[in-house]
């Protein structure tokens, strides 16, 4: 966004050039974005009056922006009643722990290798977070970094952050229609007997956890694809599995991979004591993000693999498994449709079937013979056609005939006489 300034008819106006960034969003948004100060209010107020002008056009808050426009702001408006977003002053400490974590950065995203056991949003009794640790990279006058998906507390691994509300919104609509692919690194408790496949099995929250803990439920859950494949294998004690989320449900792969009877080693949330290995290898929890690929908004996509946190590297190495062995590389095929990929498949059975509703009522409505499309009237219970009606011998009745008497008639001025003239 470039700002420059004109005077029009003696009043100083502002006036923006539209950002590749900003391609696309409404226009209101676009305010809510570069001009914070200026309310809703104020923006419809100058749509009305023609004073919000896109490329010497007038413009609604609703309007699409594209990138290269200009947008015409008049003078005001600057006063808000809402505080201005403040910068969090991070320590020596937590400044240095943001900066450890940073895979790579540009100008749209910043990639993480989020440690184990660090959460990545603030909640209950949660004060320590990486969405606390972003205002690290806030430029001079840049947008607060944010996130664009999750990872559990206890997961490490490949974490992306948007750098501005563009590559937000660009980013997430990846995510949301399932053509990022994550690998994931899991140890699980024993082996799979089957080597490579899919897991298919619906998950939703379980009753009495206050949603913390997910279930398999066929019934009412939603559905949660993961595919997975066995990389190695120690004896029979333990396997190193890399995994496939084709969906992005509430702990799906800690929940799929429990349910087959392999928990994740360390995951004493969904295999309780079964979960952890004797001998000196980790209690904590072995999952981790490996590798992100995804479209990136300046042309050639994002892939980027994330180190293996100390304690994992560890009981790979004690078990005897080899990193090499593994270059987390995602399998072809297209993903389960997401939520846009399901809103139009909806619409499109809607159509077919009402396509086909109205084949039916214009068959049931044709009539046989006679003029072309004319329907016919069902007769109703009890009743008989004319046709159908038995004769009769009987024979009309004889008219009387003669001349008709003349209709009485009466002088002007005068009343009536007869019962109509009398008292009612």
């Amino acid at each position: 966004m470039s700002e420059t300034q004109d005077n029009d008819a003696g009043v100083d106006v502002r006036l923006f050039r539209v950002a590749q960034d900003d391609d696309g969003v409404r226009l209101d948004r676009w305010f809510k974005r570069h001009l914070p100060q200026v309310g809703f209010a104020m923006v419809s107020r100058w749509a009305r009056t023609g004073q919000l002008r896109v490329d010497g056009k007038r413009a609604k808050p609703e309007d699409r922006i594209a990138a290269g426009q200009q947008i015409r702001v008049p003078p005001g408006g600057d006063a808000s009643s809402r505080p201005a977003p403040r910068r969090r002053e991070l320590t020596e400490e937590e400044l240095a722990e943001a900066e450890a974590m940073v895979i790579s950065q540009d100008r749209a995203a910043i990639v993480l290798n989020k440690p184990p056991g660090l959460a990545t949003q603030g909640g209950s009794g949660t004060h320590h977070h990486v969405d606390g640790l972003l205002d690290a990279f806030i430029g001079e006058k840049g947008p607060r970094p944010r996130l664009v998906h999750r990872l559990d507390k206890d997961t490490s691994g490949v974490l992306l952050i948007a750098r501005t509300p563009g590559s937000a919104a660009f980013f997430s609509k990846r995510f949301s229609g399932r053509s990022a692919k994550k690998i994931y690194w899991a140890l699980v408790v024993g082996v799979p007997e089957v080597a490579e496949g899919t897991i298919d099995a619906a998950l939703a929250k379980q009753p009495g956890t206050g949603g913390e803990k997910m279930h398999v439920d066929e019934e009412n859950g939603q559905r949660a694809v993961t595919r997975y494949r066995v990389v190695d294998r120690a004896g029979n004690r333990a396997a190193w599995v890399e995994l496939e989320p084709l969906t992005g449900r509430t702990h799906q792969l800690r929940v799929h991979l429990a349910a087959i009877g392999h928990p994740i080693v360390g995951d004493g949330k969904y295999g309780g004591k079964d979960a952890f290995l004797t001998g000196s290898v980790s209690r904590k929890m072995h999952l981790h993000a490996r590798r992100l690929i995804i479209d990136h908004p300046d042309g050639a996509p994002l892939d980027v693999t994330a180190a293996l946190p100390e304690h994992f590297a560890a009981s790979m190495e004690q078990l005897g498994f080899d990193e090499t062995a593994s270059d987390a590389t995602p399998e072809e095929g297209p993903p389960p449709p997401g939520r846009e990929g399901q809103k139009k498949a909806a619409k499109a059975h809607a159509k077919q079937y009402r396509k086909a509703r109205r084949g039916e009522r214009r068959g049931r409505g044709a009539a046989p013979s006679g003029k072309p499309g004319a329907k016919k009237t069902p007769a109703k219970p009890g009743t008989r056609k004319p046709a159908d009606r038995k004769p009769t011998d009987r024979k009309p009745a004889d008219r009387k005939t003669g001349p008709r008497k003349p209709a009485a008639t009466r002088k002007p001025g005068t009343k009536p006489t007869g019962p109509r003239g009398g008292k009612r």
